[in-house]
């Protein structure tokens, strides 16, 4: 068993517990409070002047995808060879070696999503995983969380440059509105028993069945005003569960997104307008959001920027307007909610996994660092032991 005594809990969602005490056992909490029973611990941290929040959660990256430092080698994010890849499952490509997992840990990042590209208007599946170990398979908390997908400028360049469509945005739409229509025609035939033989099965249609029947989310990459609302639009047509990411424009269309019950994840914001639908780029929309009462997470789309920069993306937020507890809950709980693995994650709660950061002060601060990250009960960093 391991504890920690003399610190300040940042539960998330049952408040602040001052001079508080944590007990992990069998990699979850056991026990949270004022008073905690310590004596069967095999190491006790003094956490007296620091503080601990559950593990942060970057809820979209492309860690393990996009390797650090390996260049073209380890760049498995996009098979943009076509425009529909429903079929795949980042799974397949993450490598969990990427030097990217270490530096999470060190800044206190625990679990992560981990989307494919947006090269393509279908991506395949996307997951949530713990930054540990090297098996992805061990190190996966949930697969699906979703299927990507993708409007706006990155399917049209890819694709138009080779004079394919996806060439405007009205092709992207038409492709999607396709693939979801012949998904829901396979999907009607077999419920009939008129399935085709194995022998004509289609990858791309039955890859989409489960969004079909809401088992699963279209998570869609949206940035401007005019395809986040394509985005709504075509799921509404065939009543299809939406996610959207990214929602730079989001504060355009906050009355819209309110509506419909859409969650989201914002960012990269601390990245700079890198093209024309994301060159206003700020932290308009998390404030909006916040105060419009719209789900939302902050992200960092690692490697576009850095993962570890997650806190600092939080902390800049406040300085808009957001509130420190709800920037925390940005990276933490709303972030495990949007992916769906809020039941292990995301809060220190009594029976969930032992994710945890001890900080060396307020996390919100720029001169705070991780003291120590844990993830599954387990000290996986430790500042100054190599």
């Amino acid at each position: 068993m391991l504890g920690i005594k003399n610190v300040k809990v940042e539960t998330i969602a049952d408040g602040t517990i001052e001079a508080g005490g944590i007990v992990i056992r069998d990699g979850k909490i056991a026990e949270v409070g004022r008073e905690v029973d310590l004596s069967g611990c095999a190491r006790v941290i003094d956490g007296r002047g620091r503080v601990v929040t559950p593990g942060l959660i970057d809820a979209h990256t492309h860690v393990g995808l996009s390797e650090s430092g390996v260049g073209s080698a380890g760049r498995d994010t996009n098979e943009d060879t076509h425009p529909l890849t429903p079929g795949l499952s980042v799974r397949d490509g993450i490598n969990m070696q990427d030097q990217a997992f270490e530096s999470f840990r060190r800044a206190g990042i625990t679990a992560a999503g981990v989307f494919p590209g947006s090269g393509n208007i279908l991506g395949g599946t996307a997951l949530a995983l713990k930054c540990r170990g090297m098996i992805v398979d061990e190190a996966v908390l949930k697969d699906p969380v979703g299927m990507k997908a993708a409007l706006g400028e990155n399917p049209k360049a890819c694709y138009g440059a080779r004079q394919q469509s996806p060439a405007t945005r009205m092709g992207s739409a038409a492709l999607l509105r396709g693939a979801l229509q012949r998904a829901e025609d396979y999907l009607a035939k077999v419920s009939l028993g008129k399935g085709e033989v194995p022998g004509d099965r289609d990858g791309i249609r039955e890859a989409l069945v489960p969004v079909i029947k809401g088992e699963q989310p279209l998570i869609i990459h949206a940035h401007r005003h005019d395809d986040i609302l394509t985005a709504l639009r075509i799921c509404g047509e065939f009543g299809i569960k939406c996610m959207l990411h990214h929602v730079t424009d989001g504060h355009l269309v906050k009355d819209i997104i309110k509506r419909e019950k859409i969650s989201c994840a914002v960012g990269p914001t601390l990245h700079y307008g890198s093209k024309l639908e994301n060159k206003d780029r700020d932290f308009r929309t998390p404030v909006v959001f916040h105060r419009e009462g719209i789900p939302f997470c902050l992200i960092t789309d690692h490697p576009v920027v850095d993962g570890r920069n997650l806190l600092l993306t939080a902390s800049i937020a406040t300085q808009w307007g957001l509130p420190d507890q709800a920037a925390l809950r940005a990276v933490t709980l709303s972030a495990a909610e949007h992916l769906g693995i809020e039941d292990r994650v995301g809060s220190i709660a009594i029976g969930k996994d032992a994710d945890l950061v001890l900080w060396s002060a307020n996390p919100l601060e720029f001169t705070t660092f991780a003291d120590m990250t844990i993830i599954d009960g387990e000290i996986v960093y430790e500042r100054g032991v190599l």
